[in-house]
């Protein structure tokens, strides 16, 4: 599994990915970039949006509950808020055991996925490859 390949030439597809636990950045980048992914981590949702504002990336992974500044639910309603950024992928991370509906946040947010930590970085990579794949078809 690697990043999208474009006959021989590698797209690196840009991934923002925002948590308060360096372990879960850390996993995070070193899956994914051992992947061919360019990722930029954030310990808070205010730096997340600032790097989506400045570029938007082709996915966004984000943490739901983040104590300082910005959680993940508000990060993703100010993204979404924005058109811009209207078919940009969103997988929620969530703590295990924390309540929150999946069906309400993908109708009124249009988060792609939930994943509950602790997760595999083998199956977060499958569904981050399963969310840009699609990507090729409108480039």
């Amino acid at each position: 599994m690697t990043a999208i390949r474009e006959g021989q030439t590698m797209t690196k597809y840009r991934i923002v990915a925002c948590d308060d636990h360096a372990h879960i950045t850390c996993t995070l980048d070193m899956s994914l970039r051992r992947l061919g992914y360019d990722i930029e981590t954030y310990p808070c949702g205010e730096l997340a949006l600032e790097a989506v504002r400045r570029e938007p990336p082709a996915l966004l992974i984000t943490d739901c509950q983040m104590p300082n500044g910005m959680n993940g639910l508000e990060l993703c309603r100010k993204i979404r808020s924005d058109g811009r950024f209207d078919g940009m992928p969103i997988i929620m991370l969530t703590s295990k055991g924390y309540e929150l509906s999946e069906e309400i946040l993908k109708r009124d947010l249009h988060i792609a996925a939930m994943i509950g930590k602790p997760f595999s970085p083998r199956d977060l990579a499958r569904l981050v490859e399963t969310l840009i794949i699609p990507q090729l078809a409108s480039v």
